[in-house]
Order: structure tokens, then C-alpha cells, then sequence
């Protein structure tokens, strides 16, 4: 249950009341290169699309289309596609003031004490003090109160999503019960399953020229670890063909996944143990085996709840993407040329 809860963790399980706050703690981690934004070449100011009574200046579109952009002239992209990366971020700043003009309206703004309640939340789940965050943030060019702009418009976003789309929602059992096969249907029955970290050493690679230098690599290696000159994993991220920079970490995997080459030797072995050295056609290999136990399988009555939530994600965006598509059928917009008008 641990690593399901994990797994759904990282599929966005976040409550709906939340959903501004996840989004905007991703503004931490892809804040971009030092002054990305500020570098934007200068331009001859220019309305790039009305919306309602409201405009959006070229500029504006150019400050959040920047980074993007600079990263794919780097890569070598054609104009058409820096075009597209604009029209898109045209988009963006089109729905924001789409969903700016329901705050007003319907009061559901965010307060400063809402938004420095966000911003130590970032920095607690980052592992980061509040001093260290905002340090961070003016260290890639952007300024603290754009940064409070940007989460206090996360807030907002949310606190629409709530009040207009949420009621829309609806969960059926059955969609809960797809969702359970989708993820959970190929469950094994039973048996075991492993902790598993893996050496690999190539005959071709950058250690060993042939299998005998390679096979006598990995026993260098298993020599050192089992005398405790050097744990598994730094032995692993020193000589490895595979997976070095993880330390060769395999984590769980169940007995019936396993390779026949692999599955044989763990068989014997308890938490902690290494296997020998296990010469194959494509190189030597060491296994340690960290851990083992029975494997449990996840009931639909165990998953249930993260299932919902699931779906409830899954279901809130699409009932977004309508709404704020009517919110557009329903409001002047005129995109100025260059940019689809």
C-alpha cells in the first residue's frame, strides 16, 4: 500500500481544494535559467489581443514566451514552431484574463495572508526554508512580488475551479472500477517480490574491453563491498554499464518479472545477501537483494478512495476545459495579427 499511495501521489491525487497550490508549487523546480525572461530582446510596445475590455501587450506575451523560446533557438528551431510557442502563450495570458474577470466578479480573490500561507507551504515541500525559497527565486531572475503574482493567480484559478466546475462532477462506481483494472488488472496472485539493486559490467563498455575483465571487475567489487571498504551502492555508480547515477537500484520487483538468469540465484538469498558473480553474453552482473516478502495484492476496496480521486482529477479537468471554453464563446476576444486574428 505504501508504494501505491506513492504512485498515485505522483499522479496528481491532490484534493480539488488543493489543485491551485500543486500548480503552483511547479512554478519552483521550472523557474528557468538566471534573468531567462529578462532577456527578451526589446521590442516596440503593441497590443497583442483584447479580451473583453482588457488588453494583453505584446510584451507580455514575450516575457512568458522568452525562455521557451531561447532554449528552442538553441536547439535549432524553425520560426514557424517560435511562433507557435507564442500564439500558445497568448493562450495562456487569454485564459488568465478570463479567469481574472470571474474573481472580480464573484469575489474570489486571494489575500496576502492566503498567498504567504502557499508560498511557505512551497517551501516546506521543497525541503526549503521560507529565507532559502526566496533567495532562490531572485536568484533566476524573478522578482518577489511577480513570484507572489504568479501564486496568488494559482489561488485564484483554483478558487475558481471550485466555485464552477467542481459541481459539474460526477464519479460513477463504474468509472472507479475501469480505473481499478487499468492499474491493478494484471496483478500477480502471489508469491514474492524483491528490493533488488544490480552491478552490470560490460565486455564493451567503459571499464572492461572483454567478459573476463568484466567478470573480474564485478569481483573486485563484491570483494570490497563484502568486506565493507565500500557499500553496494558506491560500488555500483563507480564501475556499472547500468543505472549508475541510481546506484543501481532496481527497487521492488515481483519473482515471475524476473529474468530466468536473475530469478534463479536470489532465490537463496535473505535481506542483505549478494549473489555471485553471474556471467552472461552481455556482460557480469552482481544482485543484492535488500529486501523481500510475500507480495500482497491491492484490492479494489484498498485502493478505492485514491481511485476516486483519480478520476476526480482526470473528470475536473475536462469539465474545466469545457467551462472555460463557453467563458471564451461568451466573451469578446480578438487576437491581433501574428497571432491567429
Amino acid at each position: 500500500m505504501t508504494e501505491f499511495r506513492a504512485l498515485t501521489a505522483r499522479r496528481g491525487t491532490c484534493s480539488i481544494a488543493t489543485w491551485g497550490l500543486a500548480l503552483a508549487m511547479s512554478l519552483f523546480p521550472s523557474l528557468g535559467a538566471p534573468g531567462g525572461a529578462r532577456a527578451a530582446e526589446r521590442v516596440v510596445e503593441a497590443v497583442a489581443a483584447q479580451v473583453g475590455s482588457e488588453v494583453i501587450l505584446l510584451s507580455e506575451v514575450r516575457e512568458l514566451s522568452a525562455p521557451i523560446e531561447e532554449r528552442m533557438r538553441q536547439a535549432g528551431a524553425p520560426p514557424q514552431e517560435i511562433l507557435r510557442i507564442r500564439k500558445e502563450s497568448l493562450d495562456r495570458l487569454i485564459e488568465s484574463k478570463l479567469i481574472g474577470s470571474v474573481v472580480e466578479r464573484m469575489e474570489l480573490g486571494a489575500d496576502r495572508d492566503e498567498v504567504d500561507a502557499a508560498i511557505a507551504a512551497i517551501a516546506a515541500d521543497n525541503r526549503l526554508s521560507l529565507e532559502q525559497l526566496l533567495r532562490s527565486i531572485v536568484d533566476h531572475g524573478l522578482q518577489l512580488e511577480e513570484y507572489r503574482a504568479k501564486i496568488k493567480g494559482e489561488i485564484e484559478r483554483s478558487n475558481v475551479v471550485n466555485a464552477m466546475v467542481r459541481s459539474r462532477v460526477q464519479i460513477t462506481e463504474e468509472e472507479v472500477e475501469v480505473l481499478y483494472e487499468e492499474q491493478f488488472g494484471g496483478q500477480h496472485a502471489g508469491g514474492d517480490e524483491f528490493h533488488l539493486r544490480h552491478i552490470l559490467v560490460s565486455p564493451n563498455g567503459p571499464h572492461a574491453k572483454s567478459l573476463t575483465a568484466a567478470c573480474q571487475i564485478v569481483q573486485n567489487a563484491r570483494d570490497q563491498i563484502v568486506s565493507g571498504e565500500v557499500d553496494f551502492t558506491e560500488a555500483a555508480q563507480r564501475v556499472s554499464s547500468m543505472n549508475p547515477e541510481q546506484g543501481g537500484e532496481l527497487g521492488w520487483m515481483h519473482r515471475e518479472d524476473l529474468a530466468a538468469w536473475m530469478a534463479g540465484p536470489i532465490d537463496v538469498l535473505q535481506p542483505g545477501e549478494l549473489s555471485h558473480v553471474i556471467q552472461m553474453p552481455f556482460g557480469c552482473n552482481l544482485i543484492e537483494v535488500v529486501d523481500r516478502r510475500v507480495f500482497e495484492r491491492i484490492e479494489l476496496a484498498d485502493a478505492k478512495a485514491q481511485l476516486q480521486n483519480i478520476v476526480f482529477q482526470r473528470k475536473t479537468e475536462l469539465e474545466y476545459t469545457r467551462w472555460i471554453d463557453e467563458l471564451r464563446e461568451h466573451t469578446y476576444i480578438e487576437r491581433k495579427a501574428g497571432f491567429g486574428g
